[in-house]
């Protein structure tokens, strides 16, 4: 599958699957950023992507990030199809949780993406569910 990629600073390489195995492909920082205890931070990842029309763009946080004492703010990315402007640079918004300030360097690989098929649904809206009730989120322990 071809993608549309534009990179904002070309002297960076374009995102990469760094194993034959890898199903996702990691994105990097364009620019330093220091994050400080407790803070949120956006670090700019260099690229504006055009998703498919069938996809949407799932930006998950690489398994070491935890190490750095960052985490994705809001878990996951959801990159939709219209968002694909010149202006539209994807950000991982990280969220420092550990005591002391982590600075993100150039270049530094924090997230990866990968494309995934989407269904849109029609709503087909009931007074009743057929089903009996499980007993809530959590029920099965």
């Amino acid at each position: 599958m071809k993608i549309k990629i534009k990179r904002i600073d070309k002297s960076l390489p374009l995102p990469a699957y760094q194993t034959a195995g890898s199903v996702a492909f990691d994105l990097m920082a364009r620019v330093a950023v220091t994050i400080l205890p407790g803070a949120i931070g956006y670090v700019p990842l260099n690229v504006c992507i055009g998703t498919p029309k069938g996809f949407m763009l799932m930006i998950a946080a690489r398994s070491s990030l935890h190490k750095r004492g960052l985490m994705l703010s809001n878990g996951v990315v959801i990159g939709d199809q219209d968002f694909c402007g010149n202006g539209d640079e994807y950000k991982a918004v990280l969220y420092n949780f550990s005591d002391k300030s982590v600075t993100v360097e150039r270049g530094d690989r924090l997230v990866q993406g990968t494309f995934v098929p989407v269904l849109k649904c029609a709503w087909n809206e009931v007074d009743e569910m057929s089903a009996e009730d499980r007993g809530g989120i959590g029920s099965t322990g």
